[in-house]
């Protein structure tokens, strides 16, 4: 293993395509957190959002949620060379240095930062400071090797994203963007540990202690099942607390019954490929979940709510 991380360190930068430090950012990953970004500045005003916030606060965001991303592959290198869902990332190959890597991360960082900082404002800048702190270093650095509840615990970082949105268009901290917090905070478990019943083996094998390796898939079944009641029953509150009206209620409910589905099918064990269809479908889920909650906000708006 320390021949691999060498290689890494030494491999000349010519190697490297922007498509190597694009990979390294996780566009994917990042495009999901703007998007609920985006939404939440939505949600924060019953109009437009000012463009200049639109598009400086996501761009923000966004420079410090890919900043996350990089140092998450710089930690997780050696994990990654040994994965086979991984081994074919830029450090892993020894495509990108880690010297180039965690200057990219530095710059991606300082460029969020001054983003926020500048035009944005201050409240929206330390909380995603936090953020980036709490997913590259407390999750990916301790908790991801230090305990089964690493995703419950470190998934809050990854939750964070419409609360920023909605601080950089109202500069103050709401109970609705809790709320919508919340919501990624309650699915992140069911999500995630879809994956890594399917990909049981690959962790067992780097020590990577995921809930199916320490404490069985049958448990870890059982607890998709009560993560995703849990997540349901959360994602009605925005109607119950009068954030959304009745498109969103409808939409919530049969996304919601969707997820349980595949829930019961992973339980059920019939499928063995209910797992990665459950981790794919969840994406999916929170993605038209947001999108829904969207257009209930424009098309069907309901009267001012308290401060």
């Amino acid at each position: 293993m320390a021949e691999s991380a060498s290689v890494s360190d030494e491999a000349p930068a010519a190697r490297a395509s922007w498509r190597d430090y694009k990979e390294l950012t996780k566009p994917g990953v990042v495009a999901l957190l703007i998007l609920t970004s985006w939404i939440g500045m939505c949600m924060a005003v019953p109009g437009w959002v000012p463009l200049d916030v639109l598009i400086l606060g996501n761009l923000g965001i966004a420079f410090c949620a890919s900043a996350a991303a990089v140092v998450n592959h710089v930690v997780d290198q050696r994990i990654d060379q040994r994965m086979a869902r991984t081994r074919n990332r830029p450090l892993a190959k020894g495509r990108v240095s880690n010297r180039n890597a965690i200057i990219f991360a530095l710059a991606l960082g300082v460029a969020g930062m001054a983003i926020l900082l500048i035009w944005i404002n201050a409240l929206t800048a330390w909380l995603t400071f936090a953020s980036l702190v709490g997913y590259a270093f407390i999750y990916t650095l301790f908790l991801k090797r230090a305990t089964p509840q690493n995703i419950v615990i470190g998934g809050l970082a990854g939750a964070a994203p419409p609360l920023l949105g909605w601080t950089a268009v109202t500069g103050e901290v709401h109970g609705h963007a809790l709320l919508l917090v919340l919501i990624i905070f309650a699915w992140t478990p069911p999500h995630f540990w879809a994956l890594a019943i399917h990909r049981r083996e690959e962790y067992a094998l780097v020590d990577i202690p995921m809930l199916p390796v320490t404490h069985g898939v049958r448990f870890t079944q059982l607890h998709i099942m009560l993560y995703t009641i849990i997540m349901f029953l959360i994602t009605l509150m925005p109607f119950a607390t009068r954030l959304s009206n009745w498109l969103y209620l409808a939409g919530a409910v049969v996304l919601g019954l969707r997820f349980f589905y595949w829930s019961i099918e992973i339980w059920r064990e019939k499928n063995p490929k209910a797992p990665i269809y459950a981790f794919k479908y969840s994406i999916t889920y929170l993605m038209l979940l947001f999108l829904i909650m969207l257009l209930d906000h424009y098309l069907l708006p309901l009267p001012a709510y308290p401060a």
